[in-house]
């Protein structure tokens, strides 16, 4: 079973492979070394018989015998023994005491006892030696040498690995623990930070920086969404004290009879108009609400823009006439294909719903509103359908034409009205849930316009342009 610390699974595969490099370092070395220590046990009786050979030269068959047991004393002294095999095929044993009399195939190798025992031979040639098989062999302790060597190599490695393993290990560990477990802490302590943390600095793998970067991310994605949420509260509070306090009072002045005949119509109004108001706050935040599950809340079918347009403007004609405001749609360019797209209705409809009723409420009475909408490309976007909506009302303060997207944001209560503060929030969401865009901008010699882009199909944007495009982009 692994440990379940890293720094201690990183310890344990560092001994592993350690082991492993112990286990092939040692194999190897014990191949060569055995097959050294053979080879000089080979060499070493190859040099004596040659000796022997060459002193057998000199003298007379009758002084072999007693020459040849005088070189394998030595040789029986370290185990081993001379056998001579006679012209005749008797084999004597002239030095040592050899479990079993067998002369072996091959003037060099190894040859095994009736005792179960290795020698390593080497054979003489008849030439030489007048018809006589001359043979010395040594006890094969090469298994034996080997060893000996490769306890004492093997301590060093072990020694080296050790020396050398262990800081790597270490460094290895912390490089990785280091990081993660500031990531840890300031994990714990996210839940309760009040404002953005300052970001973790990016160290150790390419993975673990990842995982960083992705942290700081969410951190401080999670920071601007606290501070949305502080925001909204505060300006839902603010938003719902004003009707909240003149229902009350007027609820009041009705009850107790302070408000009697026409006054008390008119505080019946004043209940409905500001109930009314709550209404509209309540359904915007629903929209709000329901935008929190992005393209996945869609319902995309066929629309026809110009169709949109108009039915907005039958739905807002009666209000418009009554504020003496005219509601004009601008009209087909002849051999213009059809303003066709796919979209979802609902967040069509309230788009334009929230750009007209915005409109109305900054239009002085004899104004106008158009209303228009036509196929627009924009550069590193798709084609798409803009829908617009134009006022020759007050238009948008200096400096105020990004902001006016922001949740609550009224930067000119003359272009806020009665309203929530919501509706510009809302059609910029919706066009970007639809992967578009929506953007405001002042016209001469007053006014102001606020465009929204809607792609042919609805996508998932990838990165989002904010990158407002010029007062006439749209013809």
């Amino acid at each position: 079973m692994l440990p379940r610390g890293l720094r201690s699974r990183i310890f344990l595969a560092f001994a592993g492979m350690a082991a492993v490099m112990l286990l092939a370092v040692g194999a190897t070395m014990f191949l060569a070394l055995h097959q050294l220590h053979e080879n000089e046990i080979k060499d070493s009786l190859s040099r004596d018989l040659v000796q022997v050979v060459v002193n057998l030269a000199r003298e007379t068959p009758s002084q072999w015998d007693a020459t040849l047991t005088d070189m394998g004393t030595s040789l029986a002294s370290d185990g081993g023994y001379v056998l001579v095999q006679n012209p005749n095929g008797a084999i004597r044993v002239l030095a040592g005491d050899p479990s079993s009399l067998q002369m072996p195939t091959g003037t060099i190798g190894r040859t095994r006892t009736s005792d179960g025992n290795w020698f390593i031979y080497v054979e003489a040639s008849k030439n030489a030696t007048g018809g006589r098989t001359i043979l010395f062999a040594l006890p094969d302790k090469s298994v034996q040498l080997a060893l000996g060597d490769l306890a004492g190599a093997l301590l060093i490695v072990a020694l080296v690995l050790l020396i050398v393993g262990v800081p790597v290990a270490w460094l290895l560990s912390r490089s990785l623990t280091g990081p993660m477990r500031r990531l840890a802490n300031a994990a714990v302590e996210l839940p309760a930070a009040s404002s953005e943390t300052r970001p973790l600095p990016l160290e150790g793998p390419t993975e673990v920086r990842v995982l960083t970067e992705r942290f700081n991310a969410m951190a401080h994605e999670l920071a601007s969404t606290r501070q949305e949420e502080t925001q909204l509260l505060a300006n839902l509070r603010h938003d719902l004290r004003t009707p909240l306090t003149s229902i009350g009072g007027f609820a009041e002045a009705i009850a107790d009879g302070t408000a009697s005949g026409d006054r008390a119509a008119s505080a019946a109004r004043t209940i409905a108009e500001e109930a009314q108001r709550l209404e509209r706050l309540v359904g915007e935040l629903g929209v709000v609400e329901r935008l929190r599950q992005g393209p996945a809340s869609l319902r995309p079918e066929a629309l026809d823009a110009a169709a949109l347009l108009t039915d907005a403007a039958a739905r807002f004609g009666a209000r418009a006439t009554d504020l003496g405001i005219a509601i004009e749609v601008a009209g087909a360019i002849p051999g213009e294909p059809a303003l066709a797209f796919t979209g979802d209705r609902l967040a069509a409809e309230r788009i334009l719903q929230n750009l007209i009723e915005n409109a109305l409420s900054v239009v002085p009475a004899g104004g106008h509103v158009w209303l228009r909408a036509a196929s627009l490309r924009m550069p590193g976007r798709p084609p798409g359908i803009s829908l617009s909506v134009t006022d020759d009302g007050p238009g948008f303060p200096p400096g105020t034409l990004e902001r006016v997207f922001e949740r609550f944001f009224r930067a000119d209560p003359s272009r806020a009205g009665s309203g929530s503060g919501l509706g510009l929030a809302i059609v910029r969401e919706l066009a970007r849930a639809h992967g578009g865009e929506a953007w405001a901008e002042n016209v001469a010699p007053h006014g102001a316009r606020v465009t929204v882009l809607l792609p042919l199909s609805p996508m998932v944007p990838g990165v989002t342009n904010t990158t407002e495009p010029s007062a006439g982009t749209e013809a």
